[in-house]
């Protein structure tokens, strides 16, 4: 096929599987690296290449995908990789990795001759499995093409934002709306936590919004998680946490108070040590109660 890539994952965890699942099915080569393996190897059977190493994984390809756990691991792998990259390839860095690691990892781009694009994604394990993040993107006009391809693979769309992916503009968009995600996912669960410590059925929380301007899709997205008492993850206690503290690290740097960004730091940091930091970030509800 005419558009067929090399592509290398970096990082297949929630997201990252998925995400490298969808480019296998499009007929990109793909190849994935993980720091666990076995959540590299679960790939093969979708048709990836599994490497043992980021330097490996990356030989050949055209375009590097990057969705780790934070900047500091997506630059560590990016710099263990350095020995296989190919100058002139495309860079796409999905981390939700904050405003003070992009210039390193532009730096690292440019170093190693890479074409650098900020591509942070919006959307948790569900659209990621169905190809429909939508994906925020910053980088110069060369990288379109080749990524492209890639990028219908795993979104939607891809709203582009610049021709400089070292301001940070994309991943500066993410934290905005993660901020309002995770506002969502705490004011849910402390709604129905109220409920049970007022002895009100949430349902009757949950009819009383529903249709109006209170009312909204995620809402019930997470409150059914708690009512049903099913925490499958979609995107991890753990992982909000980190983007939580992003959030409000990003904030102080630029003058802006974010009390509920800090509030929900707390409260994911508390879930976390409660033990449900694998659990998805709807699990925050139990932060409200002892452990």
């Amino acid at each position: 096929m005419a558009d067929q890539l090399a592509v290398a994952v970096l990082g297949t965890g929630i997201m990252g599987a998925a995400m490298a699942r969808n480019l296998c099915r499009a007929g990109h080569d793909v190849r994935v690296w993980n720091r666990t393996p076995a959540k590299a190897e679960a790939l093969a059977a979708d048709g990836a290449r599994v490497a043992a190493t980021p330097a490996e994984a990356v030989t050949g390809a055209d375009v590097v995908l990057t969705m780790l756990y934070d900047g500091p691991a997506a630059l560590e792998a990016m710099t263990a990789a350095g020995p296989g990259l190919r100058p002139g390839a495309v860079w796409l860095q999905s981390t939700t990795a904050g405003v003070e690691a992009i210039p390193s990892m532009a730096g690292l781009a440019r170093q190693q001759g890479l074409v650098f694009v900020d591509a942070p994604v919006l959307g948790t394990k569900g659209p990621a499995e169905k190809g429909q993040l939508v994906i925020l993107a910053a980088g110069p006009e060369e990288a379109r093409g080749p990524a492209t391809p890639v990028l219908d693979a795993i979104g939607s769309r891809t709203v582009w934002l610049g021709e400089d992916g070292g301001t940070g503009a994309a991943t500066r968009l993410k934290l905005v709306c993660n901020s309002w995600v995770l506002a969502i996912t705490g004011g849910a669960a402390e709604a129905l936590a109220l409920a049970k410590g007022l002895d009100v059925d949430p349902r009757h929380f949950l009819d009383a919004v529903s249709g109006g301007g209170l009312d909204c899709g995620y809402l019930h997205v997470k409150s059914d998680a708690i009512l049903d008492d099913d925490y499958d993850p979609s995107f991890t206690v753990v992982t909000a946490g980190k983007d939580a503290r992003l959030i409000v690290e990003a904030g102080e740097a630029h003058g802006v108070r974010l009390d509920l960004a800090a509030a929900n730091a707390e409260r994911f940091r508390r879930a976390e040590a409660q033990g449900h930091g694998d659990k998805d970030m709807a699990a925050t509800y139990f932060a409200s109660f002892d452990a």
